[in-house]
C-alpha cells in the first residue's frame, strides 16, 4: 500500500473513531483538536503492538505529515461548522437544515429541533458551498438543486435561493452502516416469522415485488432486507438516483447511479437510460431503488420479458394507490398508449405488492402484502388478491403506541406457477388441502 492510500485509510478510520462520540456538537475547537491528537495517539499505540506495517507508516511520518492528517480531520468535522459535528453523530438518522437558524434532526424515528444553529445566513450559504463541492458538485443561484450523496451512502439534497425562500435548505438522509436484514425487520416488529417465510418463497421463486410507501416508511431499508434472500449464485444489476442498497450477498453485482446534467457536461443519464442498458447486462434480476417516472413502463416491461425477480419501490399511500402511481408515471413518458393496455402490463408484469407505513407511534410496519392477480377486461381493473393485513389491537394501542401484526387474509393465492416452478410447493398444497 502506497503512502498515500496509508494516508486516506487512517483520515478514514479516525473519522469514523470521531463519529462514535456522539456528544461531539458539544466541543469546542480546541477540544476537537485535543481529541484528534489523542484518538491518533492510540491509533499510533494500537499499530505497535498490532499492525507492523502501519506502525512503519507512522514512524516514518514526518511532523508535517502528521499535522497534515491531523488538519484533514480537523476541517472535515469544524471546516462545516455545525453542519459537519451533526453528521459525526451517529444516532442521527436524519437532518434538516431550514434556514441558518432552524435545524431539525430525527432520532430513533422522532424529530426534534436543535438549539444549535448557524451564525448568519451568509455563513450557512458559505459552509454548504464547500459541503457540496467535497462530493464534486457545484451550487448557486443559476444552479440551486443539488442530489447528492456522502462517502457513506447518506442522501444529500441542497435547495438554494432564489428557490429555497427561508435561505438554503439542506436535506440529509442517513443509513445503517449495517444493512437492514429480515432478522432485524422481526426483531423490530415489523414482520412476522411467517411473513418473513413468505417473502423469502417469494423472492427465491423471482416473483417480481413492488415496495410501496410514504416517504419515510422505510421502503429502501425494506428492500435492502429483501435483497438478502437473492441467491448467491445470480447476476444482479441496481440502478438507483443516490446509490443507497446495500447488497451485500451476490458477489456478481452490477451498480449503476443516475448522472445530472450541469454546466460542464451537459449529458444527463436517467434511470431510463440505465435500465435500457442493463437489459444488454445479461441480468438475472434488476433492482431499482425508485420508479418515480417514464422509466416505469421500460421497468414493467423488463419484468414481462424474463427479467422475472425484479425489485423496485414507489411512492404510494397504499396497494392500490402503487397501481394508479404505475399508470400515471407510465403515461408521462407514453400519453398515446391506451391505459388498459398499461393495466395489462402491469397485471402481467408486477406479482406482489408490499406497503409499508410510518404509524402514529413512530414505528414502521409492512401494513399490507397483497397479491396482483390480473387485468379483469369486464371490470377495466387490475384485480387484487390480499395475502397478509396488519391487524391493530385496539384495546392495547394508544395514541402513543401502536399494538398490532400481520395475520394472513384466509386468501389463497391464486397465481401460483413461480412457486411450482421453482419447487416451493406449499401454497398449492395449502390451496388443496383447503379445496378437499
Amino acid at each position: 500500500m502506497t503512502g498515500e492510500n496509508f494516508f486516506m485509510q487512517e483520515v478514514s478510520v479516525l473519522k469514523e473513531v470521531i463519529q462514535e462520540k456522539s456528544r461531539l456538537r458539544e466541543y469546542s475547537s480546541d477540544e476537537l483538536k485535543q481529541l484528534i491528537d489523542e484518538i491518533l495517539n492510540e491509533r499510533i499505540l494500537w499499530a505497535r503492538e498490532n499492525d507492523a506495517a502501519l506502525y512503519r507508516y507512522y514512524e516514518r511520518m514526518s511532523f508535517k505529515d502528521k499535522s497534515t492528517l491531523k488538519y484533514t480531520i480537523n476541517e472535515s468535522v469544524e471546516g462545516l461548522g455545525i453542519l459537519g459535528k451533526i453528521i459525526m453523530d451517529p444516532d442521527i438518522t436524519e437532518i434538516m437544515v431550514n434556514g441558518y437558524d432552524t435545524i431539525f434532526v430525527e432520532k430513533a424515528g422522532k424529530l426534534s429541533r436543535l438549539d444549535e444553529h448557524f451564525e448568519s445566513d451568509e455563513d450557512l450559504r458559505r459552509i454548504v458551498q464547500k459541503f457540496v463541492s467535497q462530493m464534486d458538485r457545484t451550487i448557486d443561484s443559476s444552479n440551486p438543486i443539488v442530489d447528492a450523496r456522502l462517502e457513506d451512502g447518506s442522501r444529500v439534497h441542497v435547495v438554494f435561493p432564489p428557490v429555497a425562500l427561508e435561505g438554503a435548505t439542506v436535506t440529509i438522509r442517513r443509513f445503517p452502516k449495517q444493512p437492514m436484514t429480515i432478522q432485524k425487520l422481526l426483531e423490530y416488529g415489523s414482520i412476522t416469522p411467517e411473513v418473513a417465510d413468505f417473502l423469502e418463497k417469494a423472492v427465491v421463486s423471482r416473483h417480481n415485488i413492488f415496495v410501496s410507501g410514504g416517504t419515510g416508511s422505510g421502503k429502501t431499508t425494506f428492500l435492502n432486507a429483501l435483497s438478502n434472500f437473492i441467491p448467491t449464485w445470480e447476476r444482479v444489476i441496481t440502478i438507483e438516483d443516490s446509490a443507497e442498497l446495500q447488497i451485500k450477498n451476490v458477489p456478481n453485482i452490477v451498480r449503476m447511479e443516475t448522472k445530472k446534467a450541469n454546466s460542464k457536461e451537459a449529458n444527463e443519464i436517467t434511470i431510463r437510460d440505465l435500465i435500457k442498458a442493463s437489459l444488454r447486462m445479461r441480468p438475472d434480476r434488476i433492482v431499482v431503488g425508485e420508479v418515480r417516472g417514464e422509466e416505469a413502463l421500460d421497468m414493467l416491461q423488463a419484468m414481462n420479458t424474463g427479467h422475472d425477480g425484479s425489485l423496485s419501490t414507489g411512492h404510494a399511500n397504499s396497494p392500490e394507490g402503487m397501481l394508479s402511481r404505475l399508470e400515471t408515471m407510465v403515461l408521462t413518458g407514453s400519453a398515446d398508449l391506451p391505459l388498459t393496455a398499461i393495466r395489462q402490463q402491469i397485471g402481467t408484469a408486477v406479482d406482489f405488492i408490499v406497503h409499508l407505513s410510518r404509524l402514529r407511534d413512530f414505528s414502521r410496519k409492512c401494513m399490507e402484502i397483497t397479491e396482483v392477480v390480473r387485468f379483469d377486461n369486464d371490470s377495466q381493473k387490475i384485480i387484487l388478491n390480499p395475502i397478509f393485513k396488519f391487524q391493530e389491537d385496539k384495546k392495547n394501542s394508544t395514541r402513543t403506541r401502536v399494538v398490532g401484526r400481520l395475520v394472513r387474509t384466509g386468501n389463497k393465492i391464486i397465481n401460483t406457477g413461480k412457486f411450482e416452478l421453482s419447487g416451493i410447493y406449499d401454497y398449492l398444497e395449502d390451496e388443496k388441502g383447503a379445496e378437499g
